[in-house]
């Protein structure tokens, strides 16, 4: 037997695969069941494990690795991906063709522009005194712009602005605004270290590893 569990007011499309102990529409602290209107998309693949909770509209082609945790209330468009064991909080927007690989954060309040890229084990963070009385009044997500790239184990802190078409380095820590499109940083803290039309291909296998995509 697959066990599974859809609560009330959850639709989902078409060509939808779901697999074992899956829970979609779990009711956030507050609301009881069926309250908040949940919607997935087409073609959705929900891998074992996973929980979505109440009040997410989730586009067309959405899959999940096993064990994803996503909170309530967020927007997240088509041919969106989060791998396993990744954590979406809250009131987050997640736009087309955005990738989140395997064990990332990402708290409310954060914008995932269109085709942005989310290595393994990312923290993006969105409090800067986590246990002040005042925690509550000033939590602040990241923005990371279209077609960015954030490296594995980058950690960017709250109220940060990513610009698009860039690089994040593998480890590095982001404390201020990256605002120049196009370019490479890394480090701690990260600094831009070259543009991204800069980057060549160790093996020679491709001459640009990155082509710039420019607005339609």
């Amino acid at each position: 037997m697959i066990m599974k569990k859809i609560y009330k007011n959850v639709i989902i499309g078409k060509n939808a695969k779901i697999g074992e102990y899956v829970i979609i529409g779990e009711p956030p602290r507050g609301y009881k069941e069926g309250e908040l209107t949940t919607i997935i998309g087409d073609n959705c693949i929900i891998r074992s494990h996973t929980v979505i909770y109440a009040g997410n509209r989730i586009g067309n082609n959405f899959q999940t690795g096993h064990g994803v945790n996503i909170r309530e209330s967020n927007e997240i468009g088509d041919d969106v991906s989060i791998g396993t064991h990744s954590i979406i909080e809250h009131h987050i927007k997640i736009v087309d063709n955005v990738k989140i690989h395997s064990n990332v954060f990402i708290p409310e309040y954060s914008c995932l522009k269109k085709g942005c890229w989310i290595g393994p084990c990312v923290t993006v963070t969105n409090v800067l005194h986590p246990l002040c009385k005042k925690a509550k009044e000033c939590v602040k997500g990241v923005t990371i712009g279209e077609n960015t790239k954030i490296g594995a184990n980058v950690t960017i802190l709250p109220d940060i602005i990513i610009g698009k078409n860039c690089l994040v380095g593998a480890g590095s820590l982001v404390t201020r605004n990256l605002l120049d499109n196009n370019c490479v940083y890394t480090g701690n803290p990260a600094k831009k270290i070259k543009d991204i039309e800069d980057l060549t291909c160790p093996y020679n296998l491709i001459d640009k590893p990155y082509e710039i995509k420019e607005e339609e």
